[in-house]
């Protein structure tokens, strides 16, 4: 054998090394599209019960929230109501005790003795509230400050040292635990 007949050989052989390859390639194609359609069929079926189970945990989390909802409003509402229902049963002796004076200034003949009767309801009714967290703002001679007066007019002021400062309480202020709840209002000095 001569050198081309060996090239010839060999170029046929590869030739149909190359055939083969191209089957087996042509094969492996056929296996990928195959395992690939398997996979298209299969993804389906999970892709619905993925959907689903999404959609039933979503569901579930809606009522979940709902219930919170309506749960929490209502122990808001209970709150609100037991909340007063605390106060105003602290206040019901202050209330008997104005029915008692008002029957004792029908008969009174003194009025000294009226006059200390409502003064020892007023502190009775003072000190209950204070426990309650109620506390009167001290306005009067304090500089005026926006977060806790409000100035109903300002007038000349008597002195210089009273400039920028509360000259009188027309109405007094209230703090509920150190936070205001009525403004105090007040006449302010220039």
């Amino acid at each position: 054998m001569n050198n081309e007949q060996e090239k010839e050989l060999t170029n046929g052989s590869t030739t149909e090394n190359s055939g083969e390859n191209i089957v087996n390639e042509s094969a492996q194609t056929d296996n990928t599209v195959t395992n690939e359609e398997q996979k298209a069929e299969e993804t389906p079926i999970t892709l619905e019960q993925e959907l689903a189970e999404a959609k039933d945990k979503y569901l579930r989390l809606y009522s979940d929230f709902e219930n919170y909802k309506r749960r929490s409003a209502k122990e808001r509402m209970e709150f609100m109501m037991t909340a007063s229902k605390e106060v105003l049963v602290s206040l019901i002796p202050v209330l008997d005790d104005f029915e008692r004076a008002s029957k004792a200034m029908e008969k009174a003949t003194e009025v000294s003795a009226v006059k200390e009767g409502i003064e020892l309801v007023s502190h009775k009714l003072k000190n209950i509230l204070m426990q309650k967290g109620l506390k009167e703002m001290e306005s009067t001679n304090k500089v005026f400050d926006s977060e806790f007066h409000e100035a109903i007019t300002n007038i000349p002021a008597p002195t210089e040292d009273l400039k920028g400062k509360v000259v009188d309480t027309v109405e007094k202020g209230y703090l509920l635990n150190e936070r205001v709840i009525r403004f105090a209002k007040v006449v302010v000095g220039e």
